[in-house]
């Protein structure tokens, strides 16, 4: 029986026409075929260009869902345990302390009653946040370690590597101990700096070799050139209800001439092509015949591994019902109101984008728009709610 997405379709309209975004784009597959594409509004207001298939949307943080399904790969060829310590194969984080409070009040330095894991990385329980520039204004002592840390590498040698991230992160001492808290942040980087490690590549590299290639995704980069500078969709600002291009400051992670090779990749896709990943992870592991990873692989990256107290850190009104695994967030109810299967895994993006994968109905949605703030939980969870009623 064929689906009525005019429900999906209207929705999409519907943005654009009351101006809360400028523009999106929505791809479902199930199977191994797309289902659904939808379209609305403008890749460039000014110019009057519309979004089409071909839009590449800059993805923020469901870049990292790239590098976790790579991970899974190179778990299955024997890379690496899960408990091993992370200074196994970065030595310099052998060493890496936390701050404790002190019964006076005082924040001190201790040792790590356990070493950093892989598990503790990849799972965000490190106790490391995000540091991609020198904070203002830390709130933590560890944001303000690693701003010291980051300051001090940009001056050395501009746009760092990967690699130089991770090395000079390890001197600052963490949040609490790992694997006791959930900290959204530099986890992904370390992860990034492991698997370069073990396959002697930058991620860029691997996201190309693994992924992009393999499953044909012909609008996906980590860098803007000639070949795609007129798919990449303008990022607008709202402000006081208007959309205001943002500078092109913004794109500076994706010019080769600023961030080199080794430098964090940051992806342009379309919806299809995010899809397309999603959809492999669905089918657990298989897309068009070629397996990427076994069934069981999948399954364990979206299992969810927080407790009592780490849900407590991840919980949100945009969060709400999810667990988290091994770079993926996973439904684990529906009673704050998601209409997909409990077990749909996936993650978004902080310029306005979210994928999902239900590997009940082995089926995948991406969905994408370019704007900042970018409203996520008005946007994303109307577009999970209509996507699903269409699509189950």
């Amino acid at each position: 029986m064929s689906k009525d997405f005019t429900r999906l379709d209207n929705l999409l309209k519907d943005f654009v026409d009351r101006k809360t975004i400028p523009g999106c784009g929505c791809a479902i597959m199930q199977g191994d075929e797309v289902i659904y594409e939808g379209y609305a509004g403008w890749a460039n207001i000014e110019e009057k260009k519309p979004i089409d298939k071909h839009s590449m949307f800059r993805q923020a943080s469901t870049t990292k869902l790239f590098a976790y399904t790579i991970l899974g790969m190179l778990y299955e060829e024997g890379k690496f345990l899960f408990s091993d310590p992370v200074s196994e194969y970065l030595p310099e984080w052998k060493n890496t302390k936390k701050y404790v409070v002190l019964p006076n009040g005082q924040v001190d330095v201790a040792p790590l009653e356990h070493p950093i894991t892989i598990r503790d990385a990849v799972d965000m329980m490190c106790g490391m946040p995000y540091c991609m520039f020198p904070a203002v204004d830390p709130i933590t002592p560890t944001l303000a370690a690693m701003s010291k840390q980051i300051e001090a590498l940009m001056k050395e040698k501009g746009v760092p590597t990967l690699r130089d991230e991770a090395r000079v992160m390890a001197e600052a001492p963490v949040m609490f101990e790992p694997g006791s808290h959930w900290q959204y942040g530099f986890g992904s980087e370390i992860t990034g700096a492991l698997i370069e490690e073990w396959t002697g590549k930058p991620l860029r590299v691997n996201f190309k070799e693994r992924l992009i290639d393999p499953l044909g995704l012909e609008d996906t980069d980590t860098y803007v050139n000639d070949e795609n500078r007129s798919k990449l969709v303008t990022s607008y600002a709202k402000k006081n209800g208007e959309l205001i291009p943002q500078s092109s400051e913004l794109d500076d992670w994706m010019n080769p001439n600023y961030n080199p090779v080794g430098g964090r990749p940051n992806l342009m896709t379309s919806p299809v092509d995010f899809a397309t990943v999603m959809q492999m992870l669905a089918n657990g592991g298989t897309y068009k015949g070629r397996k990427f990873m076994g069934e069981g692989t999948v399954e364990m990256l979206h299992t969810n591994h927080l407790g009592e107290t780490q849900i407590k850190d991840f919980t949100n009104d945009y969060l709400a019902g999810y667990g988290y695994g091994l770079g993926f967030r996973t439904l684990l109810t529906q009673k704050y109101g998601h209409n997909g299967r409990i077990g749909c895994f996936g993650w978004t993006g902080g310029a306005g984008t979210w994928v999902e994968a239900d590997p009940v109905d082995k089926l995948s949605i991406a969905y994408m728009h370019n704007m900042m703030p970018n409203e996520e939980l008005y946007h994303h969870h109307r577009v999970r709610a209509v996507a699903y009623g269409c699509a189950l």
